[in-house]
């Protein structure tokens, strides 16, 4: 397939269409949601608690959290509760079983099919690497962009760093989809904060009032922790025995 980036070790791609075309001939694939998915995840699975993804905030949300027998998180902008906010999760005592609907990040996780599947961002791309690394060689990351809103794609600058900084702990040939991410990754790499904080997504965060988040969010290289997808939620991978 001429979209699929197959000749190269080191595949990039946006979206849903992304992981549609690169899952199925990759080892192993990394959905990056920056803002926030993937860091509420890292920040979740890191003090032990297990995230199940899923697409929508309806009433069948409500019936899967039951079916699993975990809390639903509350909406992104809910002051009180575990939510999508990353700030939200730091104290989130370990064995906490928590839904998390996400149109980007969880909706991506849950089309990956058969692929083993991680969650990667700023605070966790060199672990997010080698973990990948113990899979295979062949390597998609996916940076999840945003939605505009007729639903569109639009892709987000806070993704594309992050997939560059998880491409650029990897070993291997770079397509160039990944290489740009990687060079606009080091172009920016020592002012991450300064940059996250002026972007839409960043800006959009702070005005609701949760530049925090966005803080947390911009810490590079800070956790050793590998949310893998597994059995349909998320855990820390980083100690799994391959």
């Amino acid at each position: 397939m001429i979209y699929d980036q197959a000749e190269f070790d080191l595949r990039c791609e946006w979206g849903a269409q992304g992981v549609a075309q690169l899952a199925p001939i990759s080892d192993v694939i990394i959905i990056v949601d920056v803002l926030s998915f993937s860091t509420s995840t890292e920040i979740a699975t890191n003090n032990g608690a297990i995230i199940y993804p899923y697409q929508w905030r309806d009433d069948s949300a409500i019936d899967y959290a039951k079916s699993v027998q975990a809390e639903l998180s509350k909406g992104r902008m809910s002051k009180a509760g575990y939510s999508l906010s990353p700030a939200s999760l730091t104290k989130i005592p370990a064995g906490t079983k928590l839904v998390i609907p996400s149109p980007n990040g969880s909706t991506l996780t849950l089309l990956t099919g058969k692929t083993p599947t991680i969650a990667g961002c700023l605070r966790n791309p060199e672990a997010v690497a080698k973990f990948a690394q113990k899979y295979g060689s062949r390597i998609a990351v996916i940076p999840a962009g945003e939605k505009w809103e007729d639903g569109t794609l639009r892709p987000a600058f806070e993704d594309l760093i992050g997939a560059g900084a998880i491409l650029s702990f990897l070993d291997g040939s770079l397509s160039p989809e990944a290489e740009t991410a990687v060079a606009t990754f080091y172009a920016l790499k020592n002012d991450l904060l300064a940059y996250l904080k002026k972007c839409r997504s960043g800006k959009e965060l702070i005005a609701k009032g949760y530049e925090l988040d966005v803080e947390l969010a911009a810490d590079f290289n800070v956790s050793d922790c590998v949310p893998f997808f597994k059995e349909n939620a998320y855990i820390n991978g980083a100690y799994l025995n391959f």
